[in-house]
């Protein structure tokens, strides 16, 4: 069957596969939204002519069923995972990942994928240096004011004598210093980023310490990007600070996967020296035969190329990439920005146009694969709604969520693997994390999809009364709709239940009644909304109702969902983003992994 996704069609003809209930409701305005299949073989489809009820003008009426035998995509379970940028070196973020707090919100994003990784991957080196911590010894009297750099020192020394998992509670005196310094570098960062100059940032053999404890113990599988850019004369890559750091990484045993570089599209504008996707490609190869000398890391995982947005010269980039190492990496990477972060507003995250953006990119990106290496699996990695660091009250605020769980119910409703969201913890106002470690709206969004979401994507039959669109006028789906098995590691539903994702960006609600197997089944709900007096520019939310926030450091809230008695209407409110689990389905295509 032939797979569409997420818009709206006029006028369409029923298929025959529209359960027999629902074609004697279907009129010539007919809507066809979010993701359904449609049979190949031929026959009559055309929608029996009805009288329009009553009281319907202005409204949609929407009859929804799930295809529940076979699922039409399996993606990863490390679907939805996370990336930290090597600025955290640079603004002292990495010397708190060991706090309590962050490693419990990471804790509930697993399982996934931790890309260490962004512009400055290619502008890093790593030293092999001694434990700081030890060769100067404890911290004085009065350190807290006395030397920041004591504090780090103190804390180092203590998670020294933890065995397993190193966690750290920082005083508050020490995060209200960090804060400070992370300010002050913040202005620096934002400089290097608009004048798309970098400095080198070290790497020591302590901070990638503490970059993997903080993975091991989030469950997190990190992955770990190495400078590109070093390059020797011939423009070959120049291998020995990554042999330095790989040897290194062996010696612990630390269970890592690898890429090389981070937009190597972009390296001209970076040093104004290119390398293009054949050299690269050779690079990777490289790569590839040294990891496979070191015993620990001869059958890791490698990514690439991590190219920009696919325009045309950055498809030729990829072309000559996957000619030489297509069948060297295990999976093929790209990534993207929505909105330049210093001119969104808030109704930029509101256009269905841009929503669609992404689709055209996919299918960029899989004719090539297509040509070359058929079958090979994409990530999308780096994904973030605003690009420029983001925007305050914007990018960090419930109205991006709108972007951020279309861009899940889009990759995974065409087959991408793995999205990789940037940034858990970072400079700027992207990230899923503040810098006071409390969770920000894509946090709690991204919680609620780990809990309820699979792997399985279904296939959906919507059918709805709309009024007639104005000549000329393009029709786009402003409701958008998504279904998958409902995750098997929530132990509240038995398997066989589905999941639904609803997207409203109308702004009047919209009412949908399950039909076809969904009939007349309990459902849970799990409505998020923005909560206080900021609306849509709101950096907490509140779930069905109850606002969401960290029982304490250790603890994530209960996400308690609203019952709804068996039949009853979804009532869709404007402007918001739900997940509604429909029980006991007893889906075929969810029973088993």
């Amino acid at each position: 069957s032939e797979l569409i996704t997420g818009f709206l069609l006029s006028g369409m003809p029923c298929p025959s596969s529209c359960p027999p209930g629902l074609l004697a409701l279907m009129a010539p305005g007919l809507a066809l939204m979010a993701t359904f299949s449609l049979p190949s073989q031929a026959g009559d489809r055309r929608a029996l002519p009805v009288e329009k009820p009553p009281g319907v003008k202005g409204r949609t009426l929407i009859l929804l069923d799930v295809n529940t035998k076979s699922p039409v995509r399996i993606i990863s379970e490390n679907f939805l995972s996370l990336q930290l940028d090597p600025s955290i070196i640079h603004d002292g973020w990495l010397d708190f990942l060991s706090s309590r707090r962050l490693v419990t919100l990471a804790r509930g994003l697993a399982p996934a994928f931790l890309r260490f990784a962004g512009k400055r991957t290619d502008f890093l080196q790593f030293h092999n240096v001694k434990n700081p911590a030890k060769s100067r010894g404890g911290p004085g009297p009065d350190y807290y004011l006395k030397n920041y750099e004591d504090d780090i020192v103190r804390s180092d020394i203590a998670l020294d004598k933890q065995k397993g998992c190193k966690i750290a509670q920082h005083p508050d005196i020490m995060l209200e210093l960090q804060r400070e310094k992370a300010a002050q570098m913040h202005l620096v960062l934002l400089k290097e980023q608009f004048s798309n100059t970098y400095s080198n940032l070290t790497l020591t053999a302590r901070s990638l310490d503490k970059l993997y404890n903080f993975a091991d113990c989030s469950g997190l599988h990190l992955i770990f990007a190495l400078n590109a850019l070093r390059r020797n004369p011939n423009n070959s890559w120049n291998n020995s600070n990554a042999l330095s750091l790989l040897k290194y990484s062996a010696s612990k045993k630390y269970n890592i996967s690898w890429e090389l570089g981070n937009e190597p599209n972009n390296y001209r504008t970076l040093t104004g020296r290119s390398v293009n996707g054949s050299q690269l490609g050779k690079d990777y190869m490289h790569l590839r035969s040294l990891l496979q000398l070191i015993r620990t890391y001869s059958r890791a995982h490698l990514y690439g190329p991590n190219i920009g947005r696919p325009r045309k010269n950055v498809i030729a980039f990829l072309e000559g990439f996957m000619k030489v190492a297509g069948g060297t990496v295990d999976a093929v990477t790209w990534q993207h920005y929505y909105i330049d972060g210093r001119v969104a507003k808030v109704t930029d995250f509101l256009k269905t146009r841009l929503l669609d953006t992404l689709s055209d990119q996919i299918r960029k990106i899989q004719k090539v694969l297509n040509t070359y290496t058929p079958g090979k699996k994409i990530w999308l990695e780096g994904v973030g709604t605003t690009s420029a660091g983001g925007m305050n009250n914007l990018s960090d605020s419930y109205a991006a969520g709108f972007l951020w769980l279309n861009t899940l119910g889009l990759l995974a409703s065409q087959g991408i693997d793995v999205v990789v969201r940037h940034s858990f913890l970072d400079h700027g106002h992207n990230h899923l994390v503040d810098q006071n470690f409390n969770p920000l709206p894509d946090y709690w969004l991204s919680l609620l999809y780990k809990r309820l979401i699979g792997p399985k994507v279904l296939a959906i039959h919507v059918a709805g009364l709309q009024r007639k669109p104005r000549p000329g006028r393009v029709i786009r789906d402003k409701l958008r709709i998504y279904a998958h098995c409902t995750s098997y590691h929530n132990h509240n539903y038995v398997r066989g239940s589905i999941t639904l994702y609803i997207i409203n960006l109308h702004r009047s609600r919209k009412k949908i009644k399950l039909a076809g197997t969904l009939r007349d089944k309990i459902v849970h709900q799990y409505l998020l909304q923005p909560y206080g007096k900021d609306g849509l520019h709101s950096k907490l939310v509140q779930l069905n109702g109850q606002p969401l926030a960290m029982v304490d450091d250790g603890t994530l809230p209960e996400l308690k969902p609203r019952p709804l008695r068996a039949g009853r209407t979804l009532v869709i409110p404007p402007l918001t983003m739900s997940f509604y689990v429909v029980k006991n389905v007893n889906a075929l295509a969810c029973r088993y992994r």
